[in-house]
């Protein structure tokens, strides 16, 4: 769980975690990313000792990444310190509520222990505002990638799926595409998006623009492709109406003098932009596929910090 400052919201969501664990047998270890936070985690935390929680670990970062960039390097280190239990990934604020997780770990029981399953998300308790802008992301994201985006970070997988995340360098942008780009077996929970323990959510409307584009650049070479298809579609029809109004003007009496040197002039010019987009994506593909690119394994360990230990517990 990423974790900004926030270690009110965080506290209470890991009572309701221990609450949520004892109801149904079971034990976690818990790892909060914390992503180059301000404040750090109270000495005193969590407030309550758990009793159905083994272990609290805080991954220090050196800087803060931003939510889907801390959630990658902490993936990076529970690869790397040899995790054989499923994983479940969550936001640390309370919207993805804890007692959601025994549903998702049900349907990953099910599917025979090999799935990632996602909350798809039905309701959401955000204002009409972000509820218009989310559906209108969801909207772009079907033409230009061609799927909707119900699902987000809350999920669980098996840990056997990490040694192939953790090479992967869509990662580093988005954890929920990466695994739908690479073609992970995955399965759905519809759930229902709960609201915040405390405080304020410090994702401004920039931040969730570049989250959303974050989501598509991982299917960058099918963003591309479709628009690179649009603007050959877009050129043939430009052509076609350029020889259509010169053939209005030179063989029928129908044209209006002038009309046919702007419009032809206006679709020329439309047609020349067309073809230097599609140019432009062409070479940008073309050098992307030649450089070096980031890899999380890699990559990832030099953004943590420390590793500390803020509660274990003893039997």
């Amino acid at each position: 769980m990423p974790v900004f400052n926030d270690w009110a919201a965080a506290g209470f969501l890991v009572e309701r975690l221990d609450s949520v664990f004892g109801q149904h047998g079971l034990t976690a270890q818990i790892i909060f990313v914390d992503d180059g936070s301000l404040e750090r985690a109270p000495d005193q935390f969590p407030a309550t000792p758990p009793q159905n929680i083994q272990q609290i670990q805080s991954v220090e970062l050196r800087t803060n990444l931003g939510h889907q960039r801390a959630l990658c390097v902490g993936l990076v280190h529970l690869q790397q310190s040899g995790i054989t239990t499923p994983v479940v990934v969550m936001d640390s604020d309370g919207e993805d509520a804890p007692s959601d997780i025994p549903r998702l770990l049900e349907k990953f029981v099910a599917e025979g222990n090999r799935k990632v399953i996602f909350a798809a998300r039905r309701l959401r308790a955000e204002g009409v505002v972000f509820k218009f802008f989310y559906k209108l992301y969801r909207s772009i994201h079907r033409v230009v990638v061609g799927f909707d985006p119900r699902f987000g970070n809350f999920s669980v997988l098996p840990a056997a799926v990490l040694e192939r995340l953790v090479v992967t360098s869509d990662l580093w942008n988005h954890y929920a595409a990466t695994v739908v780009k690479m073609k992970m077996p995955y399965s759905t929970v519809p759930i229902d998006r709960s609201k915040r323990f405390a405080g304020e959510s410090r994702m401004g409307f920039v931040g969730l623009v570049i989250h959303g584009l974050s989501a598509m650049s991982v299917f960058g070479d099918t963003v591309g492709v479709r628009l690179l298809i649009s603007c050959g579609v877009f050129g043939v029809l430009t052509t076609v109406l350029i020889v259509a109004a010169f053939l209005i003007k030179v063989a029928t009496n129908l044209s209006i003098p002038g009309w046919a040197t702007y419009v032809t002039g206006l679709l020329l010019l439309l047609l020349s932009q067309l073809v230097v987009l599609s140019l432009v994506f062409i070479f940008v593909a073309l050098y992307s596929r030649g450089q070096s690119s980031f890899v999380p394994a890699r990559d990832c360990p030099i953004y943590i910090r420390n590793v500390r230990t803020v509660f274990i517990k003893h039997d």
